[in-house]
């Protein structure tokens, strides 16, 4: 016996409504189900977009940092849409205003998302560490945080040579980001948001 599972356009996803208030990312086609993170995870995502603005305003950049609102659409099997919804996305003030007519998509012929991250939970590791780096090194997007409240650490991967290199940063280690380069934040500030 074949099971088979109905696989959506990035269309059809956008137009998808099961009468429910789950939200769904697109994976090659699939509806997967985005779960509830914790409280902890929540106040990660909150600070950090907090912490992001705010370093805009001080550098005088035009960026906006976005919580789990925009899509970052990609195509990592060549066939079958992906589209994910990034915990903290960052992206110009004019790519913002260009969604306010339209579906708050990072589409495939945009400029990539400046930075995203994502806060891990016990149901995301693999898809977070692994899955999400492919599929964001097919974006271009030159940086990539996965915060990990689990091991208390924080993994940035940047872009260089088309690959995306790794540095892990734990407890009092200072983030290293080229996105912004000024800023002042510890791993340890992270994982101690909303205290």
């Amino acid at each position: 016996m074949t099971t088979t599972t109905k696989r959506f356009t990035f269309e059809e996803y956008l137009a998808y409504d099961d009468g429910t208030d789950i939200r769904y990312e697109l994976v090659d086609g699939e509806l997967v189900a985005m779960g509830v993170g914790s409280g902890l995870h929540g106040a990660i995502i909150k600070f950090l977009e907090n912490v992001l603005d705010a370093e805009s305003t001080r550098l005088g950049i035009p960026w906006v940092a976005l919580p789990g609102i925009v899509s970052v659409r990609s195509l990592r099997s060549g066939r079958w849409d992906t589209a994910r919804i990034p915990d903290v996305v960052v992206l110009s003030a004019e790519q913002w205003q260009a969604m306010r007519a339209r579906e708050a998509v990072s589409e495939l012929n945009d400029p990539p998302p400046l930075l995203v991250v994502e806060v891990v939970s016990e149901s995301t590791k693999a898809t977070d560490y692994r899955a999400k780096r492919v599929e964001y090194n097919v974006r271009d997007i030159p940086e990539y945080w996965v915060v990990d409240p689990l091991i208390q650490t924080v993994t940035m991967f940047t872009l260089v040579d088309d690959l995306y290199e790794m540095t892990e940063f734990t407890n009092s280690d200072s983030i290293q980001s080229s996105t912004f380069p000024e800023l002042v934040l510890t791993v340890a500030q992270i994982m101690a948001a909303g205290v």
